[in-house]
């Protein structure tokens, strides 16, 4: 059989398809993160923002009628988004911020759906920035075998019942989206530490791993 004169034209096709491909992915998926952190500050203050510029808009028609577009009452909604955001942060070092959030988890703390997830988003938070105890905050995790790691983040270190062993309520975040994932509880012995930070970890996770220290451990201590 005679070779196909268009093979090398097709194979180089593919690879400049392939090469674009991976020129884009990392532009789109950091395009995808902006949006999504847009949208979700705008929607915050949209609801007072929208109503605000258009009553301003139709007062200056002539000189403030560009307020009705829409990017610009997005634009204008997430700005104040984070502004409040900064002012809570200011306010919260402060001495009169700590007592009015007191107060504030005071009442929360008298709603029963919102005490459980106000306390344990609040818990959470407040773990994963401190230093860990008995164990390392990043771990990995044997899944779904013993050669196959995940990455995992110890919540807290439990006891089990009669033994006295060390049991870590580990989370699993999922990648590239770690605010989803699953809880797992695993005996401290099985669980192989590191001396990655969060922020490292959750470099690892988001990035699919391309993002990450040059060495990490694999196998447990007393398995070589």
């Amino acid at each position: 059989m005679s070779p196909d004169p268009h093979a090398p034209q097709r194979a180089s096709l593919q690879g400049l398809f392939f090469t674009g491909l991976l020129t884009l992915l990392p532009i789109w998926l950091t395009w995808v993160v902006i949006k999504f952190v847009f949208v979700m500050l705008s929607s915050i203050s949209a609801p007072w923002v929208v109503p605000l510029s258009e009553n301003i808009a139709d007062s200056f028609p002539d000189y403030m009628g560009w307020g009705k577009a829409l990017w610009v009452q997005n634009t204008i909604a997430m700005a104040a988004t984070v502004l409040v955001i900064l002012g809570v942060g200011v306010l919260a070092r402060r001495m009169v911020g700590q007592r009015l959030l007191v107060w504030f988890e005071a009442v929360m703390a008298r709603v029963p759906l919102a005490n459980l997830v106000y306390t344990s988003v609040r818990k959470l938070l407040d773990i994963l920035q401190t230093k860990p105890g008995s164990t390392q905050r990043v771990v990995l995790v044997d899944f779904p075998h013993r050669e196959m790691k995940a990455i995992g983040l110890v919540t807290r270190v439990l006891k089990e019942e009669g033994t006295g062993r060390e049991l870590a309520a580990v989370y699993v975040p999922t990648t590239p989206n770690p605010t989803s994932g699953y809880l797992e509880v695993v005996p401290v012995e099985l669980l192989t530490p590191t001396d990655w930070t969060v922020d490292q970890a959750m470099g690892f996770i988001i990035s699919g791993g391309a993002v990450a220290p040059e060495t990490m451990p694999f196998t447990r201590a007393g398995e070589r």
